[in-house]
């Protein structure tokens, strides 16, 4: 299922552990419903989408990890 593209411009920012010149380069951008990531070099592949409550888990099971 595709998310519904939200009704204003997204605001991306990029991860505090991304760094300019690394392969692993991820923004982020929130709305109230969701939780949007893309990779920062390629700015129009497709971007998953998380509910706040499904990515808070996944960051914690991360951490843990």
């Amino acid at each position: 299922m595709r998310p519904t593209p939200p009704a204003s411009p997204l605001h991306w920012f990029k991860s505090s552990y991304s760094s300019n010149d690394g392969p692993e380069c991820v923004e982020v951008a929130l709305t109230p419903d969701t939780v949007r990531i893309r990779d920062s070099k390629n700015h129009r592949s497709p971007h998953l989408a998380f509910a706040p409550s499904e990515w808070a888990a996944f960051v914690s099971y991360a951490a843990d990890h």
